[in-house]
């Protein structure tokens, strides 16, 4: 699963990709959690185990999906 986090002044996001099986209504409701306390840090952990941390001040947006396998560039069917 990967969730994108768009960050405030920046105009690159932060991409973390969770592990498989990620349960998404968890997931939300973390994310939703963290961002109802402005002073708090939304910390995610990727499926290498690493974690990232953003101050959820400024976090702009958070979007979760699966990653897409199917993006192709140039020319092909």
């Amino acid at each position: 699963m990967d969730v994108r986090i768009g960050v405030t002044y920046s105009p690159k996001e932060l991409s973390v990709e969770l592990p498989e099986g990620t349960d998404v209504a968890n997931l939300r409701a973390d994310i939703e959690q963290a961002l109802a306390a402005e002073t708090s840090v939304l910390w995610l952990t990727d499926r290498k185990g690493r974690q990232v941390g953003v101050p959820v001040a400024k976090v702009s947006y958070v979007e979760i999906g699966s990653p897409d396998n199917g993006r192709h560039v140039g020319f092909g069917s």
